[in-house]
């Protein structure tokens, strides 16, 4: 068969499918030979052809791995979720009646991140219905959650801020304020996008033919300002705050270290880890998804935000360890600038330790 097409754009590939079942388009069979505009496929067998024309850099980066990549995150979002319910249930059936600020911020956090691993993995089985209304819902829900956990990072180090460098800053209803500005602010985002028709139906081709669809947005001047846009700005903040903090803990046990080296740098590796997973600094891996970089970050990116979940409860069991490997939280005080300021300590010396 002889196909001539005028816009040679990307990768051409004659594909077969048998007619039964799911839609799935093969190379199997078929051979792809491109003269000038002509594309020619010689196929072994009669069935339904067609031929697909894919964008150099999926096709040469990125199809190749959509599958082992789906793979790692359907995992790691799984047992992130199953952790995070495990913390969440500890928290508000246990020890709800005795959590400080810190611990109530961190679990509005595991909220944020439970929802957006449960709309991540129930996405595709709602793509696959093909119903539009739900694909809409299903789509905003898990771009609300992403934008959500992008905001708690924001006051996670908003709240550090006013624990070591803000200090004696008396704020009132301090816990409603930042609850409105981490569930609240995102919300508008995902209205207009979605009053304007920016959730669709994503068709995304594995080099193996098989079709994964997904409910996102489709226009990518929308995911670059609204997404990469808003998650430059948290990053821009928490970066700042986090060297801050790194250097005024570091420069302290200097002071006053007893370790010894070794057990000192390993205490401080843990700190800079769990301070990376507070602040979601795991996020910024996308930042190097170009170029010869683009395969490794995709790995690295996938991993690390998948299990994220997971990293933060053994953060979340840690912190509220003691000495005696009981849990314990310190109460909340009734003044919200002596709260701040005396949580600071415990907080950051339990992350260091």
């Amino acid at each position: 068969m002889f196909i001539k097409q005028k816009n040679m754009v990307g990768k051409v590939s004659c594909v077969s499918w048998d007619g039964t079942g799911e839609l799935k388009w093969t190379t199997s069979g078929c051979e792809t030979e491109q003269i000038n505009n002509t594309i020619k496929c010689s196929c072994s067998h009669l069935t339904f052809f067609a031929v697909l024309m894919i964008p150099q850099s999926d096709a040469n980066e990125t199809a190749p791995h959509l599958e082992s990549l789906t793979l790692i995150s359907s995992i790691g979002c799984g047992i992130s979720m199953f952790f995070l319910s495990i913390a969440l249930f500890m928290h508000f059936l246990l020890r709800k009646a005795k959590s400080n600020q810190a611990t109530k911020i961190l679990m509005n956090m595991f909220v944020s991140l439970c929802l957006l691993n449960a709309a991540f993995l129930s996405n595709e089985s709602v793509a696959n219905t093909q119903d539009n209304t739900a694909c809409v819902f299903i789509a905003l829900v898990l771009h609300y959650s992403m934008l959500t956990s992008f905001t708690w990072f924001f006051i996670q180090a908003l709240h550090m801020y006013f624990w070591l460098i803000r200090q004696n800053v008396t704020i009132t209803n301090y816990m409603r304020k930042i609850t409105v500005l981490g569930w609240v602010c995102p919300a508008p985002i995902v209205i207009v996008i979605a009053s304007v028709g920016g959730y669709k139906a994503v068709i995304l081709n594995a080099t193996s033919g098989k079709i994964t669809r997904m409910c996102w947005i489709t226009n990518s001047y929308i995911h670059y300002i609204v997404n990469i846009g808003y998650y430059t700005l948290v990053f821009i903040f928490t970066t700042g705050i986090f060297i801050i903090i790194v250097t005024k803990v570091v420069q302290a046990r200097i002071i006053r270290a007893t370790d010894g080296k070794r057990k000192t740098f390993r205490k401080q590796l843990m700190m800079v880890l769990s301070l990376f997973l507070l602040f979601g600094l795991t996020w910024s891996v996308m930042f190097f998804s170009y170029g010869a970089m683009i395969i490794p970050s995709y790995y690295i990116f996938t991993v690390l935000n998948s299990f994220q979940g997971f990293f933060l409860f053994l953060y979340y069991c840690h912190i509220h360890n003691d000495v005696a490997g009981h849990f314990s939280d310190d109460p909340e005080n009734t003044d919200s600038n002596t709260s701040i300021a005396q949580s600071s300590i415990n907080a950051v010396e339990n992350t260091y330790n």
